[in-house]
C-alpha cells in the first residue's frame, strides 16, 4: 500500500514561512523525525520525499506549480503511483478559521481556496481527506493577497507551532492506524 501526504504552498524562498505556505510548513514538521529529504521532480512539478512506515511507502509532496495549480502536480502523482483518494491527505491554510485552529475533513467544497479549487477540478471530486489550518483574516487594511503572502507575527508563532504539532501528531496517528475517519473523531475540536 502507498500513501501520499501533500502540503499546499508556493515554491521559492520569497514565500517561505508565509501564511499561504502553512501546508509546506506542516509537511516539513511531519518529516523532520523521519529523516526524509526532498528532491525537486521537474516531471511531476513537485518536491517529493518518501519514507517507509509499517512496510508502507509514504510520499510527502510539496507542489512547485504555485498554489493555484496545485491539483496538476497532485493528480499526476496520485495517478503515477496508483494511490487511491482514501490514502491521500492534503494540508492547507484556511482564511475563515481563527489562526491556529485545525480542522480535519473527509470532503467539502473549496471554500474560496484556489489550491483546493485546482485539486477538485483535477480530481473531479470533493471527496478527499484534508487538514485545514486557520490563518485568520487580516485585521488591518491589507488585501487578502498581501495578507496570505505575509509571514506570521511573533505573537502568532506559538499558536502556529501548537497547530503544526497537532497536525504532526494526527498524521502520524493516521499513518499508524490507517483510518482518517478515526483522525477526524479523535483530533477535531
Amino acid at each position: 500500500m502507498v500513501k501520499m501526504i501533500a502540503g499546499l504552498g508556493n515554491p521559492g524562498s520569497k514565500y517561505k514561512d508565509t501564511r499561504h505556505n502553512i501546508g509546506f510548513m506542516a509537511i516539513d514538521k511531519i518529516v523532520k523525525e523521519l529523516d526524509t529529504t526532498f528532491t525537486e521532480d521537474k516531471t511531476f512539478k513537485a518536491e517529493i520525499g518518501s519514507a517507509f512506515l509499517k512496510g508502507e511507502k509514504i510520499y510527502f509532496v510539496k507542489p512547485t506549480t504555485f498554489m493555484n495549480n496545485s491539483g496538476i502536480a497532485i493528480r499526476a502523482l496520485l495517478t503515477y503511483y496508483n494511490i487511491s483518494l482514501r490514502d491521500f491527505i492534503v494540508i492547507y491554510d484556511d482564511l475563515d478559521m481563527k489562526t491556529g485552529k485545525v480542522r480535519f475533513r473527509q470532503k467539502g467544497s473549496a471554500g474560496g481556496h484556489n489550491g483546493i479549487k485546482s485539486l477538485i477540478a483535477q480530481l473531479k471530486t470533493q471527496e478527499f481527506n484534508r487538514i485545514k489550518i486557520g490563518i485568520g483574516r487580516p485585521k488591518d487594511s491589507r488585501t487578502v493577497i498581501d495578507y496570505v503572502l505575509s509571514k506570521f507575527t511573533e505573537e502568532e508563532l506559538d499558536t502556529i507551532h501548537t497547530a503544526l504539532n497537532k497536525v504532526d501528531k494526527a498524521v502520524k496517528f493516521y499513518l499508524q492506524d490507517d483510518d482518517f475517519e478515526k483522525v477526524v473523531h479523535r483530533f477535531n475540536g
